[in-house]
């Protein structure tokens, strides 16, 4: 009986964690340690091409990938919540002698909100000193996730520096694929912020 529990909570476990896994690589590896003959992956090229025109049929009908399953699901633009529902004292206090008027001061005023979103032990500069408004906005934005540019140009707004592997960055670049697609742009635990 222990056995046959035992079984059934595997694999129940197994499909929940494929089914919360929108990353292709990430599901190939957990299906890949479960199961014997699950087919390889198409080479990294195909993968890109393949995403870039998703990525492309997508933005052509005004929207942006979902970066869980892939989709065409969340509209372009963006509004911060409190600001689009029109709860200014969220952020904002009558009183204009204290924090410049906002509730909290402005390095620390996003964190009020904005809990527990950095993960890992190497934190990017700008979040690492409460500097948000270095690549956001705090009303509203064209982009999404309220950036100050878009996903494909906020990180040359201020990294200018060449890159390591720069023909491979140049291909991305072609493609307009953005720096976040690889790299978290807050923290990570891994060298330079690597997904």
């Amino acid at each position: 009986m222990f056995h046959h529990s035992l079984k059934y909570c595997l694999l129940i476990c197994c499909i929940a964690g494929l089914v919360g896994c929108g990353d292709p690589v990430t599901r190939h590896k957990v299906l890949s340690t479960l199961f014997d003959g699950v087919p390889s992956l198409p080479p990294a090229g195909q993968m890109c091409d393949q995403y870039y025109q998703e990525r492309v049929a997508a933005e052509a009908a005004g929207r942006q990938l979902d970066e869980a399953d892939g989709a065409a699901a969340k509209p372009m633009g963006s509004s911060h919540k409190p600001y689009k529902e029109k709860n200014c004292r969220d952020c904002h206090s009558n009183n204009k002698n204290v924090n410049a008027g906002l509730i909290a001061p402005k390095r620390e005023l996003c964190g009020v909100c904005h809990k527990d979103f950095v993960k890992g032990h190497n934190v990017h500069g700008p979040v690492a000193v409460g500097d948000c408004l270095a690549c956001h906005l705090p009303h509203n934005s064209s982009y999404p996730s309220l950036l100050k540019e878009g996903p494909d140009k906020i990180c040359a707004t201020c990294h200018q520096e060449s890159r390591l592997a720069a023909a491979m960055h140049e291909r991305f670049v072609v493609k307009t694929i953005s720096c976040g697609e690889c790299h978290d742009p807050h923290a990570g635990d891994a060298r330079y912020f690597l997904k």
